[in-house]
This record gives C-alpha cells, sequence and structure tokens, in this order.
C-alpha cells in the first residue's frame, strides 16, 4: 500500500513555487500510482497554532503525480473560502499530504471511530429535493473536539443544508467511511530539504529570500 512521505510534500511546495516564477517544478521523487488525495495548506500566524489556509483533492482515484500538482495549485490558489495564497505567505506555510484507503460503506451514520476514519456523507436535502454530499478527513473530527453528532451536523452544513437537523434526517445518511496516511512538511524544513538535496534554497522571483 502506498503511503503518504516526505517527497510527497516537497513535490507539492516545488508546484507552488515554480508556478509563482512562471516555471516548471523539478520531477517528483516518488513513484507514481493511483490513489485518492487531498493537499490541505495551513498557516501560522504570529506563533500560533496554524490555521487552515487551504483543502481540496479528490475521493476519486487519481495519478498521484498528476494529482498532486493539480490539488496542489486548487487548494493553495482556488479554494472559494480563501483568498489566493500569496508568494510572501510561503514562510508561514505548512503543507499536508493524506492518500485515502480502506473505503468502507458504514451500517449508519453512527458506524465509525474519531480520530480513525475519515466520512463522506451522502443525503437527500428534503426542501430543495436535491442530493448533498461533503467529507472531512480523518483528522479533521478529532482536532476540533467533535463527538461524531457534531461532526455529522458539521458536515451536513458543509453539503450546503440549511435546514433543521434532526435526528430522522440524521438517519437518512449514507455514509462511507475511509482511513489515510498523512505527512507534514513546514516551509522551513522544505527549505532544509530543498538545501542538502539541491544545493540552493528555493527561492521567489522579484520577492525576498
Amino acid at each position: 500500500m502506498v503511503s503518504a512521505k516526505k517527497e510527497m510534500v516537497v513535490f507539492c511546495f516545488d508546484t507552488l513555487v515554480a508556478y509563482y516564477n512562471s516555471e516548471e517544478a523539478p520531477p517528483p521523487a516518488f513513484d507514481d500510482g493511483q490513489h485518492p488525495l487531498f493537499v490541505t495548506w495551513k498557516k501560522a500566524v504570529n506563533g500560533g497554532e496554524p490555521r487552515l489556509r487551504g483543502c481540496i483533492g479528490t475521493l476519486e482515484a487519481r495519478w498521484l503525480i498528476n494529482g498532486f500538482k493539480d490539488y496542489a495549485l486548487n487548494s493553495a490558489l482556488r479554494d472559494r473560502r480563501f483568498p489566493p495564497i500569496q508568494p510572501k505567505e510561503l514562510p508561514s506555510l505548512e503543507c499536508t499530504v493524506s492518500i485515502l484507503t480502506d473505503y468502507e460503506t458504514a451500517n449508519n451514520h453512527l458506524d465509525w471511530e474519531v480520530g480513525k476514519h475519515g466520512i463522506i456523507i451522502e443525503f437527500t436535502d428534503p426542501d430543495y429535493n436535491t442530493r448533498r454530499s461533503a467529507t472531512y478527513l480523518p483528522e479533521v473530527a478529532a482536532h476540533e473536539g467533535w463527538t461524531k453528532i457534531e461532526a455529522i451536523d458539521s458536515l451536513m452544513r458543509k453539503a450546503g443544508y440549511n435546514g433543521t437537523i434532526t435526528e430522522s434526517v440524521r438517519k437518512r445518511i449514507r455514509l462511507t467511511r475511509y482511513q489515510s496516511t498523512l505527512y507534514t512538511m513546514r516551509y522551513s524544513d522544505y527549505v532544509s530539504y530543498v538545501k542538502t538535496t539541491r544545493g540552493a534554497a528555493p527561492s521567489i522571483v522579484g520577492s525576498k529570500p
């Protein structure tokens, strides 16, 4: 089984730096393969705990190299919840890559474990008779300190449901659970890695080092 690793995060940073420099990223130092994946950017402000700055991925299997290339940029620049990440923010960024595995159809909306499973919910919005879906990665509910019910209710809002959330509404959910491996790296560690392996630190054209 393929696991998330350092070289995948390096490639995401390389991809973003190359985008700012209008050039091609160096070739990745990991093998290709097909898996569902996510790229998450967080930003540390004034030495505090890093806060989400962008997170986009795919629940469908993608070739890893093209997938990380696409989602490194999509999550940094095109997450509609946030303005695009600017080059000056790079020093305060950290990046996490997730590779998703072990998809299972749950028996009900509570058939999963906080901290172990990511969840995908699918349900019909009774007010509009439309299908809605959303996902949280395995680390989200644990990081937020949520119970299963709190995570489900938050995820229903994320999916766009604005009605009253009742137990009968929750019971209509079709839930898929999954697991993931992830690797997180701060920009400063990325710079150290590049210096060690390539002999020079990464730089952005027109910006201070």
